[in-house]
């Protein structure tokens, strides 16, 4: 364990296609490689167990959904300075895949995702947590648009699976951990001032330590 190793740990949270990782890439691109980024999304649990069918009816919006627990030990062994073997999840098949994807710390260390806040212990291993708000219409949009294009959903199971899960979830774990936010951004991932002042703050603390 290296004692000097001290990284800025950020969360970013908000609902469902919010611009989280557009954020998330809007940052790392002015700290090019001093930045980690780790997604919750890669720490769905496995149900190999289960045939396809039934995977698709899972709750994948739930808080159970999600090996957090992994996420945990994975960000306190990055805080210490130790490389991590991160899973690597399918959403196609809805299952983890065979390889894993060695993942190495840094200065900064971002995670994102829709339930980063909803775990106290998880929460209280960031130093800075934002959350990304969007209007829910525009966020339904982009989640049609990216299931649909990028992970060959048909737009009928996508709506079925917003009305059912995603909606009513993200009313009941996702929005109330808003309160938990250091930083709110409004109108997603592309809005500079937010962007900038969290740049800023980051340089800021970077300079401290």
């Amino acid at each position: 364990m290296n004692n000097d190793f001290n990284p800025i740990v950020i969360g970013i949270a908000g609902g469902t296609a919010s611009g989280k990782s557009t954020l998330a890439e809007n940052i790392k691109k002015e700290f090019e490689n001093q930045i980690t980024m780790i997604s919750h999304d890669s720490y769905y649990k496995d149900h190999k167990e289960l045939t396809f069918d039934e995977r698709k009816l899972l709750n994948y919006d739930h808080p159970g959904a999600f090996d957090t627990q992994m996420l945990i030990d994975h960000i306190q062994m990055l805080k210490e300075g130790k490389c991590i073997e991160k899973p690597n999840y399918s959403f196609a098949t809805h299952l983890r895949e065979e390889e894993t994807t060695t993942v190495c710390p840094n200065k900064v260390i971002i995670i994102d995702g829709i339930l980063i806040f909803e775990n106290k212990t998880l929460r209280d291993l960031m130093d800075i947590k934002v959350f990304v708000d969007t209007d829910a219409d525009i966020r339904f949009i982009r989640r049609l648009e990216r299931d649909t294009y990028e992970r060959g959903r048909d737009i009928d199971s996508v709506i079925n699976q917003y009305l059912s899960t995603v909606k009513p979830m993200h009313d009941e774990f996702v929005e109330p951990t808003k309160k938990y936010a250091d930083i709110i951004v409004p109108r997603g991932g592309h809005n500079k001032v937010a962007l900038h002042m969290i740049i800023e703050r980051i340089k800021s603390i970077l300079n401290e330590r």
